[in-house]
């Protein structure tokens, strides 16, 4: 990559887009939701507003980056350049219902893909994890570890539908973490659930369909917080698991049986 990349400075900037959406998204009145693709894929005036915001403050600060998210689709940068990807408000149907459960994505990937630095803050709770690549990951600032379990039985596995549908594999997976008492959540933000990996919450976390403007930052947080990813980097639209390392072999055991992977 030919061009110098400041992360500390991009992790100030974009630390700061964090704590303006978390403000922007906690006081938004909700006026009007529009479909995109399907009834279960809605947009809200706030989605587009925040990144909106996001665009323009990235695009003066960082003029020969890329952007793509959620709402606006791709802004291309210079051939050498890295890109940002951001999702405004990712868990829009919990957000348009008055549920609190949904979040700010805001990574940094290198012109191959690699993640380079990620944020996800949770307007509700007044949390921003963030990880710069090789520097760990932090919540509020204070560093955060995947959780030392050994097993998955007893703990908490975090999940998210593909929009509103189960993907494939996903109901043998759920069968067989059942029979291990491990209790599934499915919260309704995909950032959101793949950062409670990285704070120890959950031991483990997976989707059926990875998309960079959500799952790309929350994966670098999870991976700089001693999570095990399978696959390390996934590709659009692939499945992804995150474990706790001391139960990485039992959750992709599970995961191949399932046919997942």
């Amino acid at each position: 990559m030919d061009t110098e990349v400041d992360l500390d400075r991009a992790l100030d900037v974009a630390n700061e887009l964090a704590a303006w959406a978390s403000e922007t998204i906690r006081s938004a009145r909700i006026t009007a939701v529009r479909e995109k693709a399907s009834p279960a894929d809605i947009v809200t005036d706030t989605d587009e507003a925040v990144e909106r915001h996001v665009r323009a403050v990235l695009g003066e600060a960082f003029p020969a980056y890329g952007i793509v998210g959620e709402e606006y689709g791709t802004t291309e940068g210079s051939g050498s350049a890295p890109t940002w990807v951001v999702d405004p408000v990712d868990g829009t149907s919990n957000f348009a219902h008055g549920i609190g459960w949904c979040s700010f994505s805001l990574g940094l990937a290198a012109p191959d893909g690699i993640p380079l630095l990620g944020v996800v803050a949770d307007p509700w709770r007044g949390e921003t994890f963030t990880a710069i690549r090789g520097g760990g990951a932090h919540l509020n600032g204070v560093p955060v570890r995947a959780a030392d379990h050994t097993t998955l039985t007893g703990h908490l596995f975090l999940t998210e539908w593909a929009a509103h549908a189960h993907w494939p594999g996903m109901d043998a997976l759920l069968t067989e973490l059942s029979a291990r008492h491990c209790t599934v959540r499915v919260m309704g933000s995909t950032a959101l659930s793949l950062v409670q990996v990285a704070a120890g919450r959950a031991t483990a976390a997976a989707i059926g369909e990875f998309h960079h403007v959500d799952g790309l930052p929350a994966l670098l947080i999870a991976r700089e917080a001693g999570a095990t990813a399978l696959p390390a980097l996934p590709s659009y639209d692939e499945p992804l698991l995150l474990a706790a390392p001391g139960t990485a072999q039992e959750a992709a055991a599970l995961w191949r049986a399932a046919g997942v992977a």
